[in-house]
């Protein structure tokens, strides 16, 4: 049986491959991931159930305290990105210089692994007889649609309030962004290079549109902010067209992402987009283009003074560490959380920047300091210490 330690249980989830199969073509998914971390948990005396979010892709859900009791949830997602380009050994787990490396050490299975021994050393404290319970929600999909934590809340899971354990620096993350993805399509008319009274070029028109975001990024987003997040953002993610350099482009797509703060939905994106194309449209008649949305995910937000961050703070000074508050740049599940009526912040050990990156690595003390902090909180809400 794995020792109840959160060292431990981070370097035997990175061991095991848990790419999202729909980043990577040969990614397994978190299944392997599931059925380890279970067999964990039920040795350690929760009570665990595991179900498919989609064919093959599962979520876990455990539970300490009595299962009609108000529930307090610690979630994290089990599926990681890719590992194309990645410097070292992305599954050995190799401990050095007081870190752990490999994918998902970062994002975030270290935090699902401090979520779930801070639980279990909480469960010990209150005497196996706690008044209120804690849940573990480890999902699939976070990576990409978020079809676990999805499928979660469709099947009726509740909680008071929910602790995502991203990778936060230990700092509380009460808000985060939202995205939305948009897709602009010109057409033009191919002709020969020299036949500029017969070509249209898509190319040129979708750059017009560019100049025009950039004058909106530049203006308008600038005089929005959020207290924790600071301004919305725009920026081109990919742009496509062209046949050859002889002839005229007949068609280019061009791709945006846009950033957004609370307060602000997917419909506001994609109103600037259509406003900015009507603008060009309007010196330029005879460009022919079309807007479509292709995803979106809201911002998250909680009131700086919600129970949950009290207690996140409380159990900080606790332990003599600093309780920063700060926005999260990264979408994270917490935002379905929050939209389902689940008060949802983000605390966890590792860096954000680290995320997904060549180098992927969590600092061991984050991972110990991480666990202490949801120990106290997770004690607290099952002996109703509020």
């Amino acid at each position: 049986m794995l020792q109840e330690d959160a060292v431990a249980l981070t370097r035997a989830l990175v061991k095991i491959d848990s790419r999202n199969p729909t980043l990577s073509a040969d990614g397994p998914g978190e299944r392997d991931a599931a059925l380890a971390l279970g067999k964990i948990l039920e040795d350690w005396g929760f009570s665990v159930s595991i179900s498919d979010s989609s064919p093959g892709r599962p979520n876990l859900v455990a539970r300490l305290g009595p299962a009609d009791s108000p529930a307090m949830m610690f979630a994290g997602h089990l599926d990681t990105v890719g590992v194309e380009g990645m410097t070292h050994d992305p599954f050995s787990a190799d401990m050095n210089g007081g870190r752990i490396y490999g994918r998902g050490s970062c994002d975030m299975k270290s935090g699902v692994a401090a979520m779930c021994v801070g639980a279990l050393r909480a469960y010990r404290l209150a005497g196996n007889s706690p008044k209120r319970q804690i849940v573990i929600a480890a999902v699939a999909d976070e990576e990409y649609e978020s079809l676990g934590m999805r499928a979660l809340l469709d099947s009726g899971i509740r909680a008071e309030c929910a602790v995502l354990t991203e990778p936060t620096k230990l700092a509380i993350c009460p808000a985060h962004r939202g995205f939305v993805w948009i897709e602009i399509a010109f057409t033009g008319r191919a002709a020969h290079g020299s036949r500029y009274d017969v070509g249209i070029d898509a190319i040129r028109h979708a750059g017009l549109l560019l100049a025009e975001l950039d004058a909106l990024e530049a203006g308008p987003l600038h005089t929005r902010s959020h207290t924790l997040l600071g301004r919305p953002s725009l920026h081109a993610s990919t742009i496509v067209g062209g046949i050859g350099m002889s002839t005229y482009p007949d068609r280019c797509i061009l791709r945006i992402e846009r950033r957004t703060i609370p307060g602000e939905s997917e419909q506001t994106a994609v109103d600037e987009v259509t406003s900015a194309l009507e603008r060009v449209r309007a010196r330029r008649p005879q460009i022919e283009a079309s807007v479509k949305l292709i995803a979106a995910q809201q911002p998250s937000d909680v009131a700086p003074d919600a129970l949950v961050v009290r207690m996140l703070e409380t159990a900080l000074k606790a332990e003599a560490m600093p309780a920063k508050i700060e926005g999260l740049s990264a979408w994270t599940d917490a935002a379905l959380l929050n939209a389902a009526g689940i008060s949802a912040v983000c605390f966890g050990p590792g860096d954000i920047a680290l995320a997904h990156a060549a180098e992927e690595f969590v600092p061991v003390d984050e991972i110990e300091k991480a666990t202490t902090v949801l120990q106290r909180v997770a004690f607290e809400w099952m002996t109703e210490q509020l």
